[in-house]
């Protein structure tokens, strides 16, 4: 069984690229690596086919998180059917997945740090042209987010009821 987490921003070249590596990482300190199919997309097509920003690699390399090989590709609609959790970085994005969703899918994709409510934040804003220091704030953020996502999978893994498909 392999279990899908899209990330999701709306460029794909920042928070997008730093929570897939950012969830990839915890993964493999958790040895569960081999459970996951992890992927990040942006909504907006101006950037397909590009790394991540420079300073979404700068950051998140600071943290130990190579994001260096990701490359952005465009949200589609039958992504949000395959992956079995969408996270969103912003509303605007979740309202984005949810409009592209296929019948019957629109209630997976879900804000990342809807698995983080101890951190206050609804929205991880966008620090794409920002310094430095926007950058290592969103990664604050994403960090809580993933934690509290890969705690939502691993809890449903252990379900007695495990076997049944359920987004978060």
């Amino acid at each position: 069984m392999t279990i899908g987490v899209l990330f999701v921003s709306m460029g794909g070249i920042c928070r997008a690229p730093m929570a897939a590596g950012v969830f990839r990482v915890f993964a493999q300190r958790g040895r569960v690596e081999h459970l996951f199919d992890i992927a990040s997309a942006g909504t907006f097509d101006g950037h397909a086919g590009q790394p991540p920003s420079l300073l979404a690699c700068e950051v998140a390399r600071g943290r130990g998180y190579d994001i260096g090989q990701e490359r952005v590709r465009v949200l589609r609609g039958e992504d949000v059917a395959r992956y079995d959790h969408g996270a969103a970085m912003d509303r605007s994005t979740l309202a984005a997945m949810r409009w592209m969703a296929p019948a019957g899918c629109t209630d997976r994709p879900q804000l990342l740090m809807r698995h983080a409510p101890q951190a206050g934040a609804t929205d991880i804003a966008d620090p794409y042209g920002g310094t430095t220091a926007d950058y290592e704030r969103a990664l604050d953020l994403i960090e809580k987010g993933c934690a509290g996502l890969m705690m939502t999978i691993v809890r449903s893994l252990q379900a007695p009821d495990a076997h049944r498909r359920s987004p978060a």
